[in-house]
């Protein structure tokens, strides 16, 4: 039995759908469990055991629909049994159209059914700890047969060379291993999922004036100039908490320091995923038009939990939708003041930091 997996665009997504991968190759140890992924997302998916090949979809090559035909023509050609599409949009639609497969497995969506055999109904309110963005791919598992998943939880695999590599960078940075480690999700993917960054200024003083622990903030080079906005903010003992240049080159190498870590804390996005992936704890600060539902996986209160605006000014959200959010979400965030959840990231962190 071979079986193609599609789940296109950002590194979250595809993290949480390698579950499926996981869980068919469980289930059925001699099938062969194909992943159609972007480019960029690749790195998550390194030394993966449940993943016998990976297709590589890079954006910029396959612009147009004349290049998605042919994408899509080449993939077909793999004479799949079984086309599970996670993505549903119109990258993954022509795949699915193309495809030969006699079963086609996605989301229920208006107009798109005829696309495949079994349309998966998704529901509004998390039926547990998990979260609705694991909740759903695991129901595209039913059609098949799998109705109690043997994983549920998404996994990161480093090699022994990588974990050493960021044990030694810690060293080489004096980092005080006596004390836990707090990685900042500093930067959302874009500004609109970003945490005002004077607010963010706010949190992370008072974790470095209240708190004996090493501090590392997630940023890519080119947002040096935002890291250091933040930075600038903090008090002098704060700073002397804060470890600014230790950094990965690489999308790897922050995951092997991620695994150094023992906290993260900050915006929601792919760090906190792949964090969460590594059984670190978090605490995460949505962005206002992020469905926290969704989103908030493994959210126990205890090993990981979050904050939402809505959780503070739910009538702030009354018969809006999430496009409309985004259009305002500056002045949105303008109400998420620090304050607002102070005592909620002092209770998370006295459990784990003394």
């Amino acid at each position: 039995m071979k079986i193609l997996i599609i789940q296109h665009k950002m590194i979250g997504d595809v993290l949480i759908t390698s579950l499926l991968c996981e869980n068919i190759k469980k289930a059925f140890p001699t099938s062969t469990v194909d992943y159609l992924i972007n480019t960029n997302t690749l790195p998550v998916l390194e030394n993966n055991p449940y993943i016998d090949h990976k297709i590589i979809f890079d954006e910029k090559e396959n612009k147009g629909l004349l290049k998605l035909i042919q994408f899509s023509k080449k993939v077909n050609q793999n004479k799949y049994d079984i086309v599970i599409d996670a993505y549903s949009k119109i990258q993954s639609w022509v795949d699915v159209y193309i495809n030969n497969a006699p079963q086609k497995i996605s989301y229920k969506k208006v107009g798109r059914t005829f696309l495949y055999t079994d349309n998966v109904e998704k529901h509004t309110e998390p039926h547990s700890y998990l979260g609705l963005a694991i909740e759903h791919r695991l129901a595209l598992l039913n059609p098949i047969g799998i109705r109690k998943p043997l994983a549920t939880e998404p996994k990161l695999y480093l090699k022994e060379e990588e974990i050493s590599v960021a044990k030694e960078l810690f060293k080489h940075h004096n980092v005080d291993s006596s004390r836990k480690t707090v990685m900042i999700s500093l930067l959302g993917s874009d500004m609109s999922k970003t945490y005002p960054l004077n607010k963010m200024a706010e949190m992370v003083n008072y974790v470095g004036n209240n708190y004996n622990v090493n501090i590392l903030f997630n940023y890519f080079p080119k947002q040096a100039e935002q890291a250091q906005q933040v930075y600038n903010q903090l008090s002098e003992k704060a700073k002397k908490n804060v470890y600014f240049d230790l950094l990965g080159s690489d999308l790897r190498s922050f995951i092997a320091i991620a695994n150094e870590c023992d906290l993260i804390l900050g915006n929601d996005g792919g760090a906190i995923n792949m964090t969460k992936a590594l059984g670190k704890k978090s605490f995460i600060i949505f962005s206002p038009w992020i469905d926290k539902k969704v989103w908030a996986t493994f959210e126990d209160g205890i090993l990981h939990t979050s904050v939402h605006l809505k959780d503070y000014f739910p009538e702030k959200f009354d018969r809006l939708n999430n496009k409309q959010i985004k259009k305002q979400v500056d002045e949105y965030y303008s109400m998420f003041d620090f304050e607002l959840f102070k005592d909620k990231l002092s209770t998370f962190l006295n459990q784990y930091i003394k």
